[in-house]
């Protein structure tokens, strides 16, 4: 117990030296003073960092959007070449079935089309009549099941050609889905890069050294709100496992729909942990919370995954001591974070 708080306590000591390491003048408290008034009609730091915060979440919230419909696209894909190789196979029955049909017309024709019942009753044989009844009604058998087995196989192929229509469809419901997604992801980030851009030098330390506050005001009300006094858990073999591979990706860049293994967005490193961990989970954050088993925040245990925002946008995944291991937004990299630093929707667990 002890050493925990030591951990939850070195977090919160991280976050605040990241704040007093800003190349810019340094405060104690974690809030930043009362800015200066701006001039009239030009927003403050804050405001700026507020919009571009604003920006960056619109962004995450259509990057869930595309790799919903993309995940999706993947599917109905997946599922047309199967029902194209399954259409590809029932003509080919159907081939053989009429093949199979025609032989035995053949067969009648060079009996002068005369049906077996007659021939065996002109036949004058006593015995050969009675061998050949067996024969017949074996016959009639097999001609009754090769008309029911085409007309199967018939209505087989009319309902794959039916299906497959339907998934074309939806394949390209949801790539214009997607094409929407990424022209408003890249609209909202060009935004929030030109907001970026526009500023000078010591701005742009300031921007950063006010995010870091935020985040640390944030974990810090956490923490004191008492949320880490009960989180002791152990992590399962797996939760070991998928905390093991998003902490070897630290450093990695986020991309938007990126799912490594070189750059990450937020759910595709915590998805592509589960699935090295053996347990494959939805792709997207809101997916994760929607379909994955909710967990008591007290239960947390390393590997959980903590969903964040009001519209499930966001997810990292909680390590221990109060931290998750996220990649947090455009122009950041793989990181280590306070798990309250953000609005904690809640928690899942892909291993319950």
């Amino acid at each position: 117990m002890y050493r925990r708080h030591c951990a939850a306590a070195a977090i919160t000591l991280v976050c605040a030296m990241a704040v007093l390491a800003s190349p810019v003048q340094a405060f104690a408290a974690p809030a930043p003073p009362s800015p200066a008034p701006a001039p009239s009609g030009k927003k403050t730091l804050e405001e700026v960092r507020q919009e571009i915060d604003g920006l960056y979440r619109a962004a995450g919230s259509a990057t869930d959007a595309y790799n919903l419909a993309e995940e999706k696209a993947k599917k109905q894909s997946g599922e047309i070449v199967k029902l194209a190789q399954a259409i590809v196979e029932g003509q080919a029955k159907i081939a053989e079935l009429k093949d199979r049909a025609g032989a035995q017309a053949r067969d009648e024709y060079r009996n002068a089309g005369l049906p077996p019942g007659a021939r065996l009753m002109l036949s004058g044989d006593p015995q050969l009549f009675l061998d050949g009844i067996s024969r017949t009604r074996q016959g009639q058998k097999a001609t009754k099941g090769l008309l029911g087995e085409m007309n199967r196989t018939q209505e087989d192929l009319e309902t794959y050609t039916q299906d497959a229509s339907t998934n074309w469809t939806k394949l390209e419901a949801n790539r214009v889905k997607q094409a929407k997604a990424k022209k408003k992801i890249n609209a909202q980030i060009a935004a929030a890069k030109k907001l970026e851009s526009q500023l000078e030098k010591k701005e742009r330390a300031r921007l950063l050294q006010l995010e870091q506050e935020a985040e640390y005001k944030s974990q810090t009300a956490w923490l004191s709100s008492g949320a880490l006094k009960e989180i002791n858990r152990e992590a399962s073999a797996r939760g070991k496992k998928a905390v093991a591979f998003a902490t070897a990706k630290i450093g990695l860049p986020y991309v938007w729909g990126a799912e490594g293994p070189k750059s990450y967005d937020c759910s595709g490193l915590t998805s592509q942990a589960w699935a090295a961990a053996g347990r494959p989970i939805p792709r997207t954050s809101q997916e994760q919370w929607r379909q994955l088993p909710h967990i008591a925040i007290k239960d947390m245990r390393p590997g959980d995954l903590i969903i964040y925002h009001s519209d499930a946008s966001h997810v990292g995944m909680y390590i221990g001591d109060g931290a998750i291991v996220h990649a947090p937004r455009p122009g950041r990299n793989v990181t280590l974070a306070g798990a309250g630093s953000m609005e904690i929707l809640g928690v899942v667990r892909p291993d319950k």
